[in-house]
């Protein structure tokens, strides 16, 4: 959903290589060759046309999809070379707990692994029943995350995971015209068991939104990495890039066009759940991912967000998806995000205070320059203290810090507007406040997640080469925090009540 995303770290360290149960269960035979690569749903409706374009679109060509390597090198971050260097230097001199792992994790992972065992099971009743229940009771983990969402993303996790991984590697599952069917067999049993739930909102919500994070798979493959300042794609944008290379065989067309007719896919199987969508939170945020793969209007799209927050204003994820859509780059103007962040803060004032202008700014500055030269600092300094005043946990307080010391530091480069450099200067002294009087642990994967601008397209083969760099970058801005210290010859140490120098 939020490729989403969201703040949800990427569990992608387990790609299923072959589907569970319960997906082969519902597979079709390999068609005849003069079948192409369509399902034999001729009797379907016009909507199963819409899916079967989704499905099979495949472009003219009949190249085949070029091998890659399976475990090529994940984003890297900039100006680390040797993270285990880096790390055994910095180790001497910051005693820091590293938290790998923490009670909001695992509990985020258990989510995710109880919908993940309910699909293989095909338990979709008991599934849908305990999203439902969350949904209405608005629960959320210790991190803030709803549980229907977790729940959702472990449900379709294996049939994004089996493509995600089928466009990565080449199968020996391949149609006559060199497509991989195991880009389309997963879906299309989703849609086998949506149809024998139609009248279930919520399982039409998951197969809808498995079409949404497959849509994001396709456009992956053909964005690149965005060059130092340059703003470049981040999840909540419409980009077209194609110019990009692929990294299947297939054109770059041909990848827009299977990520729009998911998109497309997905617009069908919510548009009849509107009404229900007024109650439920899981439903709406579900309707709101849309608009990452299509044009709107800036007032529906605003419309559409304001809804979602009202029904879980506790939830800050929702706010910084409305600030990346409402960029002249998404469905909106530099206008209409100033106007949507003052609008958001003072519907929300009683829970975060200013804190909400700061979440809807949030991802808006990390990717657009001219968002930065145009927000009120001071406005979002002061967000920044009231959101530490509603949410005091390490977790946010990492985020926040990472955000300051690495994502608004980086150097957005010469075609940087003078306002914008100040302002991002002003806001990333913040790091210094929050790491000197905040900070008592260290959290690995959010820093490692900052070095990246926060960009859920980054594909990670290696969690664990992530984190290390992550934890190399912060560990490095915190000794910059500390050189007077560190000069002198003290060591840092950080312990719940605070820091401790040690001689």
């Amino acid at each position: 959903m939020f490729k989403p995303h969201d703040l949800m770290w990427t569990r992608l360290s387990r790609l299923q290589r072959e589907f569970p149960a319960w997906i082969s269960s519902r597979l079709t035979p390999k068609p005849p060759p003069h079948a192409g690569m369509l399902p034999p749903h001729q009797s379907e409706t016009e909507q199963q046309k819409i899916l079967q374009r989704a499905c099979a679109q495949s472009c003219e060509t009949g190249d085949q999809p070029a091998p890659l390597e399976a475990d090529s090198p994940d984003t890297p971050v900039e100006g680390l070379q040797d993270p285990a260097a880096d790390l055994a230097a910095f180790a001497e001199v910051l005693l820091i707990p590293v938290r790998t792992d923490s009670p909001a994790t695992r509990s985020r992972l258990a989510l995710q692994d109880k919908g993940q065992f309910l699909a293989r099971q095909e338990r979709w009743a008991e599934l849908s029943k305990m999203i439902r229940s969350a949904d209405q009771q608005h629960r959320r983990t210790e991190g803030g995350l709803p549980e229907a969402d977790l729940l959702a993303y472990g449900a379709r996790a294996d049939v994004v995971n089996a493509v995600d991984h089928a466009l990565q590697e080449l199968s020996d599952k391949t149609g006559p015209n060199g497509e991989d069917r195991i880009l389309i067999e997963g879906v299309m049993a989703l849609e086998a068991l949506r149809r024998e739930h139609r009248h279930d909102a919520y399982l039409t919500a998951i197969v809808a939104l498995a079409h949404i994070d497959i849509a994001w798979v396709w456009r992956r493959t053909i964005t690149p990495a965005a060059p130092q300042g340059d703003n470049g794609p981040a999840s909540g944008l419409t980009v077209d890039n194609t110019e990009a290379a692929p990294l299947s065989g297939l054109s770059s067309e041909a990848h827009l066009r299977r990520a729009t007719a998911h998109f497309e896919r997905a617009a069908t199987l919510l548009a009849p759940l509107q009404a229900q969508m007024q109650n439920s939170a899981f439903l709406s945020a579900a309707h709101c991912a849309l608009f990452a793969g299509q044009s709107a209007a800036t007032l529906q799209v605003a419309d559409a967000y304001a809804a979602l927050i009202d029904q879980d204003p506790n939830n800050p994820r929702p706010m910084r998806a409305l600030g990346a859509q409402m960029l002249p780059r998404a469905n909106g103007s530099y206008a209409a995000l100033e106007l949507e962040a003052r609008r958001t803060a003072a519907r929300t004032h009683e829970i975060w205070g200013a804190g909400s202008y700061t979440w809807v700014y949030f991802d808006a500055m990390a990717i657009d320059d001219r968002a930065c030269a145009r927000v009120d600092t001071k406005f979002f300094l002061k967000g920044l203290q009231d959101i530490l005043n509603v949410d005091p946990s390490q977790e946010m307080v990492n985020l926040l810090s990472a955000y300051c010391a690495i994502t608004l530091s980086q150097d957005a480069g010469q075609k940087s507007d003078q306002n914008a450099k100040n302002n991002r200067a002003q806001i990333a002294k913040a790091a210094r406040w929050l790491i000197r009087s905040h900070l008592h642990e260290l959290h690995p994967l959010i820093w490692a997640h900052a070095c990246a601008g926060f960009d859920n397209n980054a594909h990670i083969t290696s969690l664990r080469r992530f984190a290390a760099q992550g934890q190399a970058r912060a560990l490095h801005c915190i000794a910059e925090m500390f050189r007077d210290e560190l000069d002198c010859g003290h060591k840092i140490a950080f312990t719940p009540d605070g820091i401790d120098l040690l001689t």
